[in-house]
């Protein structure tokens, strides 16, 4: 096994395989043809002298070598395309490329302070990818981003987590629903109607489930709706009860009711998340100096947590990787 028989484009062909799954995906990533991709791919694991890549249910993945190998690529590369931004922003100033991956609860207030961050930044490309929690935490563990918005992060001595802000989960039901108004209502007094929920996995049907099962309840009649927009809508008219988050609620305009159930509005926090073993970009470190300023301008201050300043503080340690 010698290096010098390595070459980046090599690496690059491996990654782009194994983020997309396919040869031929990969192939159009990198405007290549297939047969191309498969001859690099041939190279690197006859150099590698073990199996690199199984396909499991028609989808390419890595074997333990080419996992090993895949976190090697990504950090090579990684370290290099920093090298590049460094040259590139010491040149044009504050410049190069910054990509995010939120969860869609966070869509309703994160493209606001891009604006601006954009406005003030305008020579840092930034690419936004919005998915629900399952899409986000794939796209953790492939490192496809370099920082993350999730409302349940991941666990793992790999993350690192800081709360961001509050996203509390309130219940709400159709406008004229018989609940409404009535005090000191409870869950088991709901425990016959019908609730939207989001699909497994989602951050707030996990709280949602965890806050029941401490009660000793379950929901008897739930309806999977696996879009936040459609099930405020589907409250709205009338199709049944959801517990959702306010940041949704409050991008609304259709009319629902709050019900005033004890034990809620639950208390959940939207978190700004990057690895450990991977090295932040120096664009990353320039929008978390600029979030606490940014949030504090846009957002009612019962929004913001104590902690919020200390969040350059925080991410810091990505200067060292």
């Amino acid at each position: 096994m010698n290096v010098r028989h390595l070459s980046f484009r090599l690496l690059q062909v491996f990654q782009a395989v194994v983020q997309q799954g396919s040869i031929s995906q990969a192939a159009r990533q990198l405007h290549l043809t297939q047969p191309t991709v498969s001859i690099q791919l041939k190279k690197l694991t006859e150099w590698a002298g073990e199996p690199l890549l199984e396909n499991q249910q028609g989808q390419l993945v890595t074997t333990i070598i080419g996992a090993e190998l895949y976190r090697a690529c990504q950090d090579v590369l990684g370290r290099f395309a920093d090298f590049s931004q460094y040259v590139h922003s010491a040149r044009a100033g504050n410049s190069g490329s910054l990509s995010l991956g939120i969860v869609t609860t966070a869509k309703y207030i994160l493209p606001k302070l891009l604006a601006e961050f954009s406005q003030l930044f305008p020579q840092i490309e930034i690419t936004l990818n919005i998915g629900n929690r399952a899409q986000i935490l794939n796209r953790f563990e492939q490192q496809q981003d370099d920082l993350f918005i999730f409302s349940h992060p991941p666990a793992g001595n790999q993350v690192l987590a800081r709360r961001l802000l509050k996203n509390p989960l309130q219940l709400i039901a159709p406008p004229g629903h018989w609940a409404a108004g009535h005090n000191g209502l409870t869950m088991a007094d709901l425990k016959n109607e019908r609730f939207l929920i989001r699909e497994p996995g989602s951050a707030t049907r996990l709280m949602l489930e965890t806050w029941l099962s401490s009660q000793g309840l379950t929901l008897s009649k739930t309806m999977q709706i696996e879009s936040n927009e459609a099930i405020r809508l589907s409250v709205a008219s009338g199709l049944g009860l959801a517990v959702i988050s306010a940041h949704t609620l409050q991008a609304g305009a259709e009319p629902v009711a709050l019900l005033p159930v004890r034990g809620l509005p639950l208390e959940s926090h939207w978190y700004l998340v990057a690895r450990r073993d991977r090295r932040l970009p120096a664009t990353a470190l320039q929008l978390i100096r600029y979030l606490p300023g940014g949030l504090s301008r846009y957002l009612d201050p019962t929004w913001l947590v104590s902690d919020l300043n200390d969040l350059p503080e925080s991410f810091s340690i990505g200067e060292g990787f």
